[in-house]
């Protein structure tokens, strides 16, 4: 008897053991499902939900470790061609054999040259061929600038910050359903519109980055040199006849100018007339 004492009180100890873990389970249960009735309440529900997502995705370490590197390429190029019209066709045949587009095309002339801008779109894995054959057909560039932006890093941010955002949308959403107050309904709804535009805010870097990941930019400039025409000389038959247009237009202008002043001529002659008559008067 005395050694039944002793066991039948470890099984008592162990039930209430027991039960005192399904209690604790239960209210645990019960406050996360328990709709918060003030913003503090939200803010603690967005970190709560923010933590347990970026926990989930750490599992995943391993498979952003071995992400695809993101690599953004854009080149600028200019050089000097002898014209420009067959370099143009010559970027053109390129443009066709590496699947590429001309976004924008401008030319124009100036007093030393002729020149011709492009704008090229072209998919990031014929960047290094197209700019090699490019520069099979060029003496030398003026400008030759390509530049390597890696944005992996970002391009991994920005997508796991879309997940959480989401997951923390869809657990709003959830307690929208379960709310019974016009008050909480308002303050969830107003919750929830703030992370859709966070949301399409990140999705919309994240489309950019995309896009320019997977099309480089190169932006080139060629040109033809005019001849300088400022030392040609001029002959003397070009000369002789300058000389008889300028005397011309000399006598011309003179003529001109005396048929504006004659009343002013005619009374200068006639005070002179008068002047001198009137000397010869005092002289007699």
């Amino acid at each position: 008897m005395k050694a039944v004492f002793p066991l039948l009180f470890c099984f008592l100890v162990l039930i209430g053991c027991k039960k005192n873990d399904a209690a604790v389970a239960q209210t645990e249960d019960m406050m996360t499902l328990q709709v918060p009735s003030k913003a503090a309440g939200y803010a603690s529900e967005d970190k709560n939900i923010a933590v347990a997502s970026y926990k989930k995705e750490g599992n995943n370490a391993s498979e952003e470790a071995t992400i695809e590197q993101k690599i953004i390429k854009t080149a600028n190029l200019r050089f000097e061609t002898e014209e420009t019209e067959e370099t143009f066709q010559s970027v053109q045949a390129l443009v066709k054999k590496y699947k590429a587009s001309i976004q924008n095309d401008s030319e124009g002339k100036d007093d030393y040259s002729m020149y011709r801008r492009l704008t090229i779109r072209i998919p990031n894995a014929n960047f290094d061929a197209f700019i090699g054959d490019l520069s099979k057909g060029v003496d030398y560039f003026d400008q030759k600038d390509i530049a390597i932006d890696d944005v992996t890093e970002e391009y991994i941010d920005v997508a796991s910050r879309i997940k959480t955002k989401k997951a923390l949308e869809q657990r709003y959403l959830e307690l929208l359903n379960k709310a019974n107050k016009v008050s909480e309904m308002l303050e969830i709804e107003q919750q929830l519109a703030t992370i859709r535009e966070e949301i399409e805010a990140k999705e919309g870097r994240l489309k950019y980055l995309q896009n320019q990941v997977s099309m480089s930019t190169i932006t080139m400039e060629f040109y033809k040199t005019l001849e300088h025409k400022a030392g040609a000389t001029v002959s003397f038959g070009t000369k002789f006849v300058n000389a008889i247009k300028s005397g011309f237009n000399g006598i011309s202008s003179f003529f001109i100018w005396l048929i504006e002043v004659w009343p002013f001529i005619v009374i200068l002659v006639a005070l002179i007339y008068f002047i001198r008559r009137r000397i010869k008067r005092k002289n007699k």
